[in-house]
């Protein structure tokens, strides 16, 4: 035993202690004899009873965990308990012993009676300790009945590891682990984590095979941008990810991620590349998604190689912030700078811009039609100017199912319209006119009440003339045709506009 053993005949020297006592004594760990004959006594007592589980024991009776706890008698401990324990003596320490083993201790000692019970000449646990001024101690204990002892288990070494700071480091990390995550899951924007390592290696491929000219190279090879595509391996993504685009789980947005990454997002996707293989590993580029319900989703996408790992690319973080009201609303406010909102035609300053660019561009010939709603301030007078909205949209209808690109009609004025007609003669202008006047005729037959009617006219400029002049003939050929409109109305006896 250690503490009967002794060495007088050992010789001692600066770096060998005498006897085991003393080596006990100034062990760097703490180290505790204690005399668990009790529990053993107890143990066979229970089992003499017919116990053979000792967990299931305890959990019918819990007052018998501390009563274990109780029996054991503590023989001695060294300076480093004494010390760790702020304790100035074993008399001390042992009479404080329910400030030093309390809270959750009988939990982990459960744990240390159980693997004795299943004949273990030992036990370890990591349990917490208090020290005499209430310090907390994380420590990692081990106990072992001294060879011997194993009958009646009077002689238990048992050692003390302070792991206070390894705790304390290991308890910070997982905080640390945790907040990372939370900020990572609850980000009001979408976040992916991907792997880019394989799409690393195909550049470093055609690198070493001698592809100078990257943009020319995936001109010629599209293909090569596809199966970069196909190579990135998405790790994670975060809540916001899920309900950007309407995925009921990760794993149905990853397993469909051919639906999300489609159409529009390949060019975007080759100018990524450009820029990874000119070494740009932070980037950002507005892009069009999908939604797995179809919908588009427009986003700024930040693109960024997380620092240590620009060698291969393997941890890669990318941030979709979704744009799509902005780009909606900029859609819009384009539509509302270049069309007429009644109508839903071209508007003046489209119909100016467009003039301008004829003029410089054609191709020539250019054939105007210039076109002036009839009746429409008679219509807002006798039945208000809802009544006469309603006979613009019609006349919007008609002129928008008579055209197509490059053709364009614009409402000029409060009942004027104008019609574009780049490389076109005067027989195409007077085939429109034919064209939109049989589409006036379908339309009043659709809609009872209002009629809708055009005075209409065209005009050819050829190249070398001013399209300005051949817009003022067409306007004054229209006028001579609105005349006589009214001139007849007067002659049937109708009011005059």
């Amino acid at each position: 035993m250690l503490d009967t053993l002794g060495a007088e005949d050992t010789p001692r020297g600066d770096a060998q202690p005498s006897d085991d006592s003393e080596m006990f004594e100034l062990a760097p760990i703490s180290l505790w004899l204690e005399d668990f004959s009790e529990v053993r006594a107890l143990f066979d007592a229970w089992r003499a009873e017919g116990v053979t589980d000792l967990r299931a024991h305890f959990r019918a009776h819990p007052e018998r965990v501390a009563q274990c706890a109780h029996s054991i008698r503590v023989i001695k401990v060294n300076r480093k308990t004494l010390t760790m324990f702020e304790a100035d003596s074993l008399g001390t320490l042992t009479s404080n012993l329910g400030t030093v083993f309390r809270d959750d201790m009988l939990k982990t000692h459960l744990e240390e009676l159980c693997q004795l019970w299943t004949g273990a000449p030992g036990f370890t646990s990591q349990t917490v300790n208090y020290t005499l001024g209430g310090r907390r101690l994380d420590v990692l204990l081990k106990g072992a009945v001294l060879p011997g002892h194993e009958e009646r288990w009077d002689r238990v070494l048992v050692s003390l590891e302070d792991v206070t700071e390894l705790e304390g480091a290991r308890h910070r990390l997982s905080h640390a682990e945790e907040y990372a995550r939370g900020l990572f899951e609850e980000s009001p924007v979408s976040l992916w984590v991907e792997d880019f390592s394989a799409v690393k290696r195909l550049l470093n491929e055609a690198r070493a095979a001698g592809i100078a000219d990257f943009r020319v190279f995936t001109d010629v090879h599209p293909e090569f941008v596809e199966r970069c595509m196909q190579e990135i391996h998405v790790l994670d993504v975060n809540r916001h990810t899920l309900a950007m685009f309407a995925a009921p789980d990760k794993q149905t947005l990853l397993s469909r991620l051919p639906d999300v990454f489609r159409d529009d997002m390949r060019p975007h996707f080759r100018e990524q590349l450009i820029d990874l293989w000119d070494g740009k590993l932070f980037q950002q580029r507005e892009v069009l998604n999908y939604s797995l319900d179809g919908s588009e989703v427009h986003v700024l996408l930040q693109f960024s190689v997380l620092p240590g790992h620009e060698r291969d690319w393997d941890l890669v973080l990318v941030a979709l912030t979704d744009i799509t009201a902005r780009k909606k609303a900029e859609a819009y406010l384009e539509f509302l700078g270049k069309h007429d909102v009644l109508t839903k035609l071209r508007n003046r300053s489209f119909y100016v811009d467009e003039l301008n660019r004829l003029e410089r561009k054609g191709p020539f010939p250019v054939t105007v039609i210039m076109a002036d709603l009839n009746g429409l301030k008679r219509i807002n007078d006798q039945l208000g100017h809802a009544a006469g909205d309603a006979l613009l949209r019609r006349a919007g209808e008609v002129l928008a199912k008579a055209l197509e690109t490059p053709f364009h009609a614009a409402r000029i004025g409060g009942d004027e319209f104008a019609i574009l007609m780049p490389n076109t003669d005067e027989r195409g202008g007077a085939a429109m006119i034919d064209t939109i006047r049989q589409l006036v005729e379908m339309n009043n037959q659709f809609y009872p009440g209002s009629v809708l009617s055009f005075s209409m006219a065209a005009a050819t400029c050829h190249h070398g003339e001013r399209l300005e002049a051949v817009v003022q003939r067409a306007d004054l050929l229209m006028y001579d045709e609105k005349r006589a409109f009214y001139a007849s109305q007067i002659q049937a006896g109708s009011s005059e506009d």
